[in-house]
């Protein structure tokens, strides 16, 4: 799982941590000037730079993890707490490479398998150089097992959360698909409206050009009729007086 990769890749960088200190310590018995104190130092100083890539890969992984929400808040800020004592005791180391009175601070070795393994602590000597003795009570008897059962109901609560969390994303994507079906029967009577509409307007058109047609034919109907009248009574005029001649 990627939690105990995590916890793996931790606990390797831990005896990494380890071995470096135990090379320092192992080179500051010989003279300055000797060969054996010049091969340890080029090993201690790979074995450094191992232990910082395996330290930025914690860094990165722990990230990923955190964004990704595969652990929860509570575990990310202990093993965050977990980073930043790696990050000190990198500098440690680097001092006590530099400066040989600094590695006999760093005296010690834990068993293979311990807990602390996992938890990080007391792992470059009994003084707990690596400051993590501020871990949580209830983290004390737990073995490597308990902590792997812990971290289990952790995961197994978060895919409880996963699980509501993606019931409520497929209520919220059904509610949107009604809403875009809803929207699409709306748009369907707003474009049936907008063509009875057109329909209503190319009639009124027709209807507006047949009343100017039959307004233009009623005056030339009028026109003929005055002038009709008219001849009528030009003919009445004329006939009129010879009905009356002696």
């Amino acid at each position: 799982m990627a939690g105990d990769s995590w916890l793996t890749e931790y606990d390797s960088c831990t005896r990494k941590g380890q071995e470096i200190m135990e090379k320092i310590n192992e080179r500051n018995k010989h003279n300055r000037t000797s060969s054996t104190y010049t091969k340890l130092s080029a090993h201690v100083r790979s074995n450094m730079k191992q232990f910082s890539s395996e330290l930025n890969r914690l860094r990165q992984n722990l990230m990923r993890s955190s964004s990704s929400y595969h652990i929860t808040q509570r575990e990310v800020e202990r093993r965050q707490m977990l980073i930043d004592n790696l990050t000190s005791k990198e500098k440690q180391l680097d001092q006590a490479f530099r400066n040989e009175s600094a590695a006999g601070r760093f005296a010690g070795s834990p068993q293979k398998g311990d807990r602390s393994s996992l938890l990080g602590a007391d792992t470059f000597g009994a003084s707990d150089p690596w400051g993590v003795g501020a871990e949580p009570d209830h983290l004390h008897d737990m073995g490597n097992s308990d902590l792997q059962a812990q971290q289990q109901r952790v995961i197994q609560e978060q895919d409880k959360g996963l699980d509501a969390l993606s019931n409520v994303i497929a209520r919220q994507k059904q509610m949107a698909l009604d809403i875009g079906d809803e929207v699409d029967n709306q748009n369907e009577l707003i474009d049936d409206i907008t063509d009875h509409v057109d329909r209503t307007g190319e009639r009124l058109i027709k209807e507006t050009r047949h009343i100017s047609i039959v307004d233009r034919k009623s005056g030339t109907c009028g026109y003929w009729v005055v002038i009709i009248l008219l001849f009528i009574a030009v003919v009445v005029i004329i006939a009129v007086p010879y009905n009356h001649k002696p």
